[in-house]
C-alpha cells in the first residue's frame, strides 16, 4: 500500500510538471510554425512543418535587437546594483550597531507593503525634475534598492557564524575586508538567489518602462512586444508574437540554469535542522 502511494505521488508530480511545461513547448513549436499553419489544424499536438520565417519577419519588421539590448542593459545593471546595495545594507543591519537600527529596518520592511503602482507618479515627477525622462538612469535607478533584498540578505548574514568574522578581525582584516573576503563569499547562494529574482523582475518589467520612455530607441523588450502586437490590430501575426515570446524567455532560462545550483541550495538551506 505504501509503495502504491509513492508511485501515485510520482505520477501526480509528473502530470503536474507536464501540464506546466506544455504551454512552453507549445509556444516553442508554434513559434517555428508557418503563420497559415497555426490555425489550420488546431487539434494537432505537434506541428511538423517548421520554418524560421517568423523570426526573420520579427527581426526585419521591428528593432528587436535594440529592444533586447535595452532590456539586457537595464536588467544586468539593476541586478548587480541591487545585489551589492542589498548585501551592504543587510550586513550593516545584521552585524553593526548604530542608532535607531531597528527603526530603520522596520521602515524598510514597511516599504515592502506599499504597492509599486503607488510610487509610479512620484517617481515620474522626480525623474522629470532630474531631466532623466527617456534615459537609462530613469529605467535603472528605481530598481537599485529593494526592501525584500535587504531583508533577505540580513536574514542570511544573521545565520552565518560570527567566529569566522572574529577570526578575520584577529588576522588584521578591517570591516570592509571582512565583508568582501568572508561574509559576502559565504552568502553567495543568497546573493545569486536575489540576483535571479531581480533579473527576472526587471526583465519582465512593463509598466515603468512604458511610462518613463517615449521613443522607440529606449523601449525595452516587453514594451516593444506590446507595441508590435498593437501595430497589427486588424490581423494579429501570432507566429511573430510567439517568436518574440521565445526570444524574451531565452535570457531568463539561461540565468536560471547558471544559478540553479545556488538558487536551490538557498531555498533548501533552512529545510534541515542539524
Amino acid at each position: 500500500m505504501k509503495k502504491f502511494i509513492i508511485i501515485l505521488g510520482y505520477i501526480t508530480l509528473i502530470f503536474i510538471a507536464l501540464s506546466m511545461l506544455f504551454p512552453f513547448f507549445a509556444m516553442l513549436n508554434l513559434a517555428f510554425t508557418p503563420e497559415d499553419e497555426i490555425f489550420k489544424n488546431v487539434g494537432v499536438f505537434f506541428h511538423t512543418k517548421l520554418t524560421l520565417e517568423n523570426f526573420r519577419h520579427v527581426f526585419s519588421e521591428i528593432p528587436i535587437t535594440k529592444f533586447f539590448f535595452n532590456s539586457m542593459i537595464v536588467a544586468v545593471i539593476t541586478t548587480v546594483g541591487q545585489v551589492i546595495i542589498s548585501s551592504l545594507a543587510g550586513y550593516s543591519f545584521a552585524r553593526l550597531n548604530f542608532k535607531y537600527k531597528e527603526f530603520w529596518f522596520i521602515t524598510i520592511l514597511i516599504t515592502m507593503m506599499v504597492p509599486p503602482q503607488v510610487n509610479i507618479i512620484p517617481l515620474f515627477f522626480l525623474m522629470r525634475e532630474l531631466h532623466l525622462i527617456n534615459t537609462y538612469p530613469a529605467l535603472i535607478l528605481p530598481g537599485l534598492f529593494g526592501g525584500f533584498g535587504v531583508f533577505m540578505m540580513r536574514q542570511y548574514f544573521l545565520s552565518l557564524p560570527k567566529d569566522l568574522e572574529e577570526s578575520a578581525k584577529i588576522d588584521g582584516c578591517n570591516l570592509i575586508q571582512t565583508f568582501f573576503k568572508i561574509a559576502l563569499p559565504l552568502s553567495l547562494p543568497a546573493a545569486i538567489t536575489l540576483g535571479i529574482f531581480t533579473f527576472v523582475s526587471n526583465w519582465n518589467s512593463f509598466m515603468w518602462p512604458l511610462i518613463i520612455t517615449n521613443s522607440e530607441n529606449m523601449r525595452t523588450l516587453p514594451v516593444g512586444l506590446a507595441i508590435f502586437k498593437g501595430s497589427f490590430r486588424e490581423i494579429t501575426l501570432w507566429g511573430d508574437l510567439l517568436a518574440c515570446a521565445v526570444i524574451c524567455t531565452i535570457p531568463v532560462i539561461i540565468i536560471f540554469l547558471i544559478g540553479k545550483k545556488y538558487f536551490l541550495s538557498d531555498l533548501l538551506s533552512g529545510a534541515v535542522k542539524e
